[in-house]
């Protein structure tokens, strides 16, 4: 304050104006600060929100079934063609395919939901992705039921929601299982009922991203 002159006008003028233009510098500091912690958290949210909209894909595909057969069955068409060639070979009954073609998309689905969970889980959903995309290479079923837990507990977290009870029974989890596939009278061949697990990369509306399969509860 020592160096402020209010001898004159002009001296109170040109103070007056060194004092303005000194604000108006802290305050366009101050909004470019904000500015940019704003932006920083905007993009913070962006990227938590695509991860939750991702998992939550996920625990949909890898755990909309309570009934039936809750394995996946890792074996791809050539194996299945394979064993019915060898089967006839042999002159034995040929095996039936389990589910068909559902079966394949219910694979390719867990598949896409396994590669998401890898890219985006925790250390633990990493671990258990991992382990059973290896049982998927060496051609073993395939159980996601520790996985989808493991899912469901950290979305609840995230989500600020209350744990589930420790005394309340949940029945396993498995994959959903797509739609059959269904034959019009107007169709030349068959169209496709359900579709695969949620993408990462794409962005969707809501919480939920990503390809919604289809229940069938009365397979």
């Amino acid at each position: 304050m020592r160096n402020l002159d209010f001898s004159s006008w002009q001296g109170l003028l040109s103070t007056l104006l060194g004092l303005a233009l000194i604000t108006l510098i802290g305050v366009g500091v101050r909004l470019l600060v904000m500015q940019t912690i704003q932006q920083r958290r905007a993009r913070e949210n962006r990227q938590i929100n695509e991860r939750l909209r991702t998992l939550i894909a996920a625990y949909k595909t890898l755990g909309g079934s309570f009934t039936g057969n809750l394995a996946v069955d890792p074996r791809h068409l050539r194996d299945l063609r394979r064993e019915e060639a060898g089967a006839a070979e042999e002159g034995q009954p040929v095996p039936l395919r389990p589910g068909g073609d559902r079966a394949r998309r219910m694979r390719d689905a867990t598949e896409a939901a396994l590669s998401d969970i890898i890219l985006l889980g925790t250390e633990e959903q990493v671990r258990l992705a991992a382990q059973a995309a290896s049982d998927l290479v060496a051609g073993r079923p395939v159980h996601t039921a520790e996985l989808v837990v493991s899912l469901r507990e950290f979305i609840r977290r995230v989500l600020d929601l209350e744990p589930v009870p420790a005394q309340l029974s949940i029945p396993r989890q498995g994959p959903a299982r797509p739609a059959s596939s269904v034959r019009g009278k107007g169709d030349g061949g068959a169209k496709p009922g359900g579709g695969g697990g949620g993408g990462g990369a794409g962005a969707g509306g809501g919480m939920l991203m990503g390809v919604t399969l289809d229940h069938d509860r009365h397979s």
